[in-house]
């Protein structure tokens, strides 16, 4: 969904590395590796990651579109190496021709893409498939939405998250204003939860599936503050904000609901509880609530946007379900690879990304210019603050 702004990723899990382009950005932007490296790190950490963690050290190489410190307006080019390729290139990722009999993947996993994936394209080998539906891609998303996330800083913009629920084991957690505060709060909780009482239940809730070799799922709540009234719009379906939000979180692997604002509560609640009603404060109209997650009729209204998103558990299991061969068509295990037990803490922190890459095409839409500097200008021309 996005227009102004264009990114495509590359690469599978176990191959040589992940590309990224990213397109669209205006000259002027100060970035530099090491603004990568911190977002690419959160992604990495939570209770209940598995083994490819501690394989991999995400470093994001900047290979074009950059000079001195800042962007030149032209397309930036990312290149993440996949250290675990040293451990895959012989034989089941080579790029040459074998030379002798390669094993085949033939029991695809129950809520992955495998089977699916090789009906489409007729493969008779799910890792054709199972390399690139891998959530490894992800590690180039949040690459790229950290150069978004420093153009947005730039004008205002924060973005932060932070998991409320694993399980059946919800937060109750009151979240401040401050997002620089709530990311710096999540960070420091190994399920990034800001409830202490609750993520030591989180915890040990991951820790029992784990033992059972089994996996579990959550949801998490992506915020975003500073964002000027009337991003989006209401004139066309596929420009509205939410529209654009809701799509970008469901592209991530394994997400299976987002709701803005209050989300699927507002089906029980009356008309009178939850829209936010228009109040005067400090000489600005604003809103006494935020019940509608910063965004009505498809525009952000100048409030805090919110945005809640469900994960289901992982579907690779330590202790496989059952499957069918797609050769055979005899019954079997379903395959195994590394796995996590739970992922929720490190989808949040893509799903500030996802946010990030929307918001960033969102304000080139509507405050567009060549220059970082044109872009400010024209959004302080617009007094929509």
């Amino acid at each position: 969904m996005l227009g102004k702004l264009k990114f495509l990723t590359a690469g599978e899990s176990h191959g040589k590395g992940l590309s990224g382009i990213l397109e669209g950005l205006p000259a002027g932007i100060p970035l530099s590796e090491a603004d990568l490296a911190i977002d690419l790190k959160r992604r990495q950490q939570g209770h209940g990651r598995g083994g490819r963690m501690k394989i991999e050290t995400d470093h994001a190489e900047i290979l074009s579109g950059l000079r001195h410190g800042q962007t030149l307006g032209s397309p930036i080019a990312l290149w993440i190496e996949n250290r675990d390729w040293e451990n895959w290139k012989i034989d089941k990722m080579s790029h040459e021709l074998p030379k002798g009999p390669v094993p085949e993947v033939t029991l695809p996993r129950p809520g992955h893409a495998d089977l699916a994936g090789v009906l489409k394209y007729g493969f008779s080998d799910i890792r054709n498939v199972l390399e690139r539906s891998s959530a490894r891609e992800t590690a180039m998303r949040v690459a790229l939405g950290a150069i978004c996330r420093k153009f947005l800083r730039e004008l205002g913009v924060e973005i932060a998250s932070h998991v409320t629920q694993i399980g059946p084991e919800k937060t109750q957690a009151t979240i401040g204003s401050n997002l620089t505060e709530i990311n710096q709060l999540a960070d420091d909780s190994p399920v990034r939860c800001l409830d202490k009482v609750c993520e030591s239940r989180m915890i040990d809730h991951i820790d029992v599936y784990r033992k059972a070799g089994d996996s579990i799922g959550g949801s998490f709540e992506v915020l975003a503050s500073g964002v000027p009234v009337g991003l989006g719009s209401y004139t066309h379906w596929d420009r509205k904000l939410s529209t654009r939000i809701a799509a970008a979180m469901m592209s991530i692997n394994a997400m299976k609901s987002v709701g803005i604002g209050d989300g699927a509560d507002v089906a029980e609640a009356s008309g009178s509880q939850v829209h936010d009603e228009i109040i005067k404060e400090a000489g600005k109209i604003r809103r006494a609530t935020n019940h509608a997650g910063g965004i009505e009729g498809g525009m952000s209204n100048g409030e805090v946007i919110r945005v809640q998103v469900g994960m289901k558990p992982i579907p690779t299991l330590a202790r496989p379900l059952r499957s069918v061969d797609i050769k055979t068509e005899e019954p079997g295990s379903a395959h195994k690879e590394r796995t996590d037990a739970c992922a929720v803490p490190a989808a949040s922190v893509i799903g500030e990304a996802m946010l990030a890459l929307v918001l960033a095409d969102a304000m080139l839409e509507k405050f567009g210019g060549d220059s970082l500097e044109q872009i400010k200008a024209h959004l302080a021309a617009s007094g929509v603050r």
